[in-house]
């Protein structure tokens, strides 16, 4: 079996039409036939229907396809980090996001580091806590933002840059809107609106409360800090973010108001894996990040 009778089959299966699929491919229709009935030799089954000029995928053919095409796309990512390693500076950097650092600090060291590489691309993913920490551990991504950044994962290493506040946002009507800082406390009879169950907002949220002993009482739920901040602007709501989301971005009719009791804080940071080497053109970007932000905190 040939790469290429695959990279054929591929196509025809496809376009189910084996004339255009040798105008694409520049063979010969001939050519491209004889190839094909090889691989169902070699295989042993048929792999199309021939109905006159057009064909369809046996039930085989369907189920060889699915794996030939993951097979293909892991043969490509090979050449593409060979293709790295020989010259780190025209990789692509698989980098995983959480959406409370979406807007800020990403895009800022992004443009940065492209700056810097401007050869290098970005496969960037946006995708819950847990579910990045896993796709770090098992090789779907190389790096991961987070905040907070896990300390107790043994399958990463972690790297902090900075911590930030957790603060009050509330709706400019409220009758705290004016104070320049509240406890928690002083919100316990509010209603809130907070991320899911299982979100980390949700907990840094829920323990800060539990610190001034009490349960926010919960009224609206969202997993999209743009939605949380909108229904606190209608008026439905209080609620707490890391200040970095309301750096650029304080909704109208709304006020962010910093929390003197409990003191609550998150770590923003990186991870990346334990068990393997980071590929060239991620430790290109990973370096760069240490020096960024050490830069970064002699001027803050």
């Amino acid at each position: 079996m040939e790469l290429r009778q695959i990279h054929y089959f591929i196509e025809v299966a496809k376009r189910e039409h084996f004339t255009e699929a040798s105008h694409h491919l520049h063979v010969a229709q001939s050519a491209l036939s004889r190839q094909i009935a090889n691989l169902e030799e070699e295989l042993g089954v048929s792999l199309f229907l021939r109905e006159g000029r057009n064909i369809k995928l046996t039930a085989v053919g369907k189920i060889f396809l699915q794996h030939v095409e993951m097979a293909m796309n892991e043969i490509e990512k090979a050449k593409e980090k060979i293709e790295e390693f020989l010259d780190p500076s025209r990789g692509t950097i698989r980098v995983g996001f959480t959406s409370s650092l979406a807007a800020n600090p990403l895009p800022t060291v992004i443009s940065g580091f492209r700056s810097r590489y401007p050869d290098i691309g970005f496969q960037l993913k946006q995708g819950s806590y847990q579910g990045l920490i896993d796709s770090v551990i098992n090789g779907e991504i190389d790096l991961a933002f987070l905040g907070p950044v896990p300390t107790h994962e043994k399958n990463v290493r972690s790297h902090i840059f900075f911590a930030e506040n957790i603060v009050a946002l509330l709706p400019a009507k409220h009758p705290l809107s004016k104070q320049p800082s509240l406890r928690l406390s002083q919100l316990q009879e509010d209603t809130f609106v907070l991320f899911p169950p299982g979100f980390i907002l949700r907990n840094i949220a829920v323990n800060a409360c539990s610190q001034m002993g009490f349960s926010p009482q919960v009224a609206f739920e969202g997993e999209d800090i743009d939605a949380i901040k909108g229904l606190v602007a209608a008026g439905l709501g209080v609620t707490l973010l890391p200040e970095l989301t309301l750096t650029d971005n304080v909704p109208r009719e709304t006020v962010k108001i910093p929390i003197s009791e409990p003191l609550v804080t998150r770590t923003v940071g990186i991870i990346i894996p334990n068990n393997r080497e980071l590929p060239p053109s991620e430790k290109l970007f990973y370096h760069f990040l240490k020096e960024f932000f050490d830069v970064l905190s002699k001027y803050s």
